[in-house]
């Protein structure tokens, strides 16, 4: 009898120690997994969450009730000088809460408070949500539909596409399947799922009304050199990604980083900016697709960064204007301005005058068409391209460059002036920030501005001492040499310098040096 129970005994703790042992080994490789990967284990094991598009008269009961647990209401605190809008306005609104406009700073912070929403994808607690909504903040608080808050921390962030990755430590969370934009069809229904105009979980419905929008809302204060891929234009004033879902359900102040889903319930957007002139809805609103975002979250969660490829090319749509100037039949395609020099273009053997046709066999028709395919990669994936030369077309494979290769061989774009010449037109002086500054600023690179020079460029723009410059040209700064390695990496003149003030919250901005 006690032979039976030992043996029972030791098959019962080697069940356990094998379960064991295979949960261990489960979790090891869902950490490995990207976020779609996960959520394909997670519903493979859940089939009883798969719902089917609704037939007939449009009914959303089954989509609203799934998707609203898994949208959560974000709460954001930060640190803010007062400010005072001025007269005028964009008929895009990125909801005034998040997104800065011109404003007039007074002389003492203030603790603000604003809110948008979020995406849960993974039971564990990975959260999507806007860049805008969380950008300035010190302090992020996640509720769900059930009442539930948790403090979050951001895993990355990315003005360029309006993306942000959020971690909460929680388990068994509800989450929202991701699906597949590509396949969203103009006129299909859709629902907006949210905290708009800080009430509680809301959903609203409407169609498809357009895809690959760009509004020109992103990027709007950056300044980037031409060759990277972009439209030039675009290349020159920002390096936004726009590639936009447009749709009629209502999306409102508070939506943004919400869920934009299909009849089944799967996520194909993260609702981001609205088209309002007077700061509400208006009729359209727009949505980042999920296939874009799926690429970027996936970089936060290994890198903490996006890593993007670069075709190594400027170009232009194709207007009548340009056309008629160039002699070009074409009605659809991108013209090459530009190939940059070392680039992944120049090694396909594209030359300017070209005219880019198609991207891994799909039809050109707006620059955001390339381009959000292309963020889409990273360094080292290859794209097909399909171009038009003399009459003929012909499909060669560009290997995409990362961003400080492609910046090292556009030499015709490097700056006019040598960093000590734009140091001392700075007209500054400069000592490093202390550990202990930095610890009580929350930074981790500083140095601090000690004298403002008369006549020189801080005096002009009223940069103050007592600054603590973090980044100068998107490069920590620790030291003086820090300060000029990085001035070498100035573009088009254009200084471009983050720092947190001896009161308030981080700032940016951009410094012409004229000569």
């Amino acid at each position: 009898m006690k032979k039976i129970g030992l043996t029972l005994l030791t098959a019962v703790l080697g069940g356990v120690i094998a379960v064991g042992g295979y949960k261990l080994f489960e979790n090891k490789q869902l950490d490995n997994m990207s976020f779609e990967e996960r959520q394909k284990v997670h519903y493979a094991n859940n089939p009883e969450n798969e719902i089917l598009s609704s037939t007939g008269n449009p009914d959303f009961t089954q989509a609203a009730a799934a998707v609203s647990p898994g949208v959560v209401h974000i709460k954001v605190t930060m640190t803010r000088r007062g400010s005072q809008r001025g007269g005028g306005g964009s008929p895009f609104d990125m909801f005034e809460e998040f997104f800065g406009m011109p404003q007039r700073r007074q002389a003492q912070p203030r603790q603000a408070q604003a809110s948008g929403s979020g995406v849960i994808l993974t039971p564990d607690g990975y959260i999507v949500t806007n860049n805008h909504v969380v950008d300035e903040a010190d302090k992020i608080e996640v509720q769900l539909t059930d009442k539930r808050t948790f403090e979050a921390k951001v895993i990355g962030r990315d003005p360029n596409t309006d993306l942000a990755l959020l971690k909460v430590t929680a388990s068994n969370l509800p989450i929202v399947k991701m699906g597949n934009s590509d396949d969203v069809q103009i006129g299909e229904w859709v629902l907006a799922v949210g905290y708009p105009l800080s009430l509680q979980s809301t959903v609203t419905a409407g169609i498809v009304s357009a895809k690959g929008r760009q509004i020109g809302i992103l990027g709007e204060t950056q300044q980037q050199p031409r060759g990277y891929g972009y439209g030039e234009e675009q290349a020159i004033v920002n390096t936004a990604i726009e590639s936009f879902i447009q749709t009629d359900a209502v999306i409102n102040k508070g939506n943004s980083g919400g869920a934009l889903v299909n009849a089944r319930g799967e996520l194909i957007g993260i609702n981001s900016a609205i088209a309002s002139p007077t700061g509400v809805y208006a009729g359209y609103g727009f949505a980042i697709p999920i296939n874009l975002a799926k690429k970027i979250l996936d970089d936060f969660k290994e890198f903490g960064s996006v890593k993007r490829g670069f075709v190594g090319i400027t170009f232009n749509e194709i207007s009548e204007g340009l056309r008629k100037e160039k002699g070009i039949d074409d009605i659809n395609g991108l013209y090459v301005q530009n190939v940059v020099k070392g680039g992944g273009a120049e090694a396909a053997g594209i030359k300017a005058g070209d005219i880019i046709k198609k991207i891994d066999g799909r039809t050109i028709y707006s620059s955001s068409d390339l381009q959000e395919r292309v963020a889409r990669l990273r360094p080292g994936d290859k794209v097909k391209l399909t171009y038009k030369r003399d009459g003929k077309e012909k499909e060669v494979t560009v290997t995409l460059k990362g961003e400080e290769a492609s910046k090292s061989s556009s030499g015709d774009e490097s700056t006019s002036a040598s960093a000590t010449e734009i140091f001392n037109k700075l007209g500054a002086s400069f000592i490093p920030a202390t550990d202990a500054r930095k610890k009580e600023l929350g930074i981790n690179s500083g140095v601090v501005v000690t004298q403002v020079h008369r006549g020189g460029v801080f005096e002009y723009f009223g940069v103050e001492r007592g600054l603590v410059i973090t980044e100068v040209n998107g490069r920590p700064v620790n030291n003086v040499d820090d300060v000029e390695a990085a001035l070498a990496n100035t573009k088009r003149n254009i200084v471009r310098i983050k720092g947190v003030p001896e009161r308030g919250s981080t700032v940016e901005f951009n410094v012409p040096i004229e000569y």
